[in-house]
């Protein structure tokens, strides 16, 4: 998924997420950066970016890494978030980027899904900086891998 792809699928799929001004910055099978600016349509009363907006921001760094891994596996799979833990650690004003590091995990995670017919549950780890590289937030998401049984071709 290249960045003009990710804004065709954003605004298709979750428009809100271009409207809190998400953007692509970075991905491949080792990680996926997404960046958010603070601005006036993503931030609460205290001039800081409103903690749904970086929620949103984090999950987006985890789920789009998994759909990479999956569109490349040439396997079906279900994926859903069945847990989330949030800490924040800083005041989010300026641009901060959401990183997950963790591609190796979700591919590991399909091929068990594969191989075993069961659902695989891996916790991926999105990390918020800002532009001093200071952490503004972490975020850990549970997700669900579960592989899809094609369909039968009748005769």
């Amino acid at each position: 998924m290249n960045r003009l792809l990710f804004n065709l699928f954003v605004w298709t799929k979750v428009p809100i997420a271009k409207l809190a001004g998400l953007r692509l910055r970075q991905l491949d099978a080792a990680g996926c950066q997404i960046q958010v600016t603070l601005g006036w349509l993503n931030q609460n009363p205290f001039k800081s970016m409103f903690w749904a907006v970086e929620g949103m921001a984090a999950e987006f760094s985890t789920g789009i890494l998994a759909d990479w891994h999956i569109r490349r596996s040439g396997s079906r799979y279900s994926m859903l978030v069945v847990a989330l833990n949030a800490r924040f650690t800083k005041k989010a004003v300026g641009t901060i980027v959401f990183r997950c590091d963790q591609g190796e995990a979700i591919a590991a995670a399909l091929v068990l899904a594969r191989e075993t017919g069961e659902p695989q549950q891996v916790e991926l780890r999105s990390v918020g900086t800002d532009e001093r590289g200071e952490q503004v937030a972490e975020f850990i998401f549970t997700w669900s891998f579960k592989a899809r049984v094609p369909l039968a071709k009748s005769l």
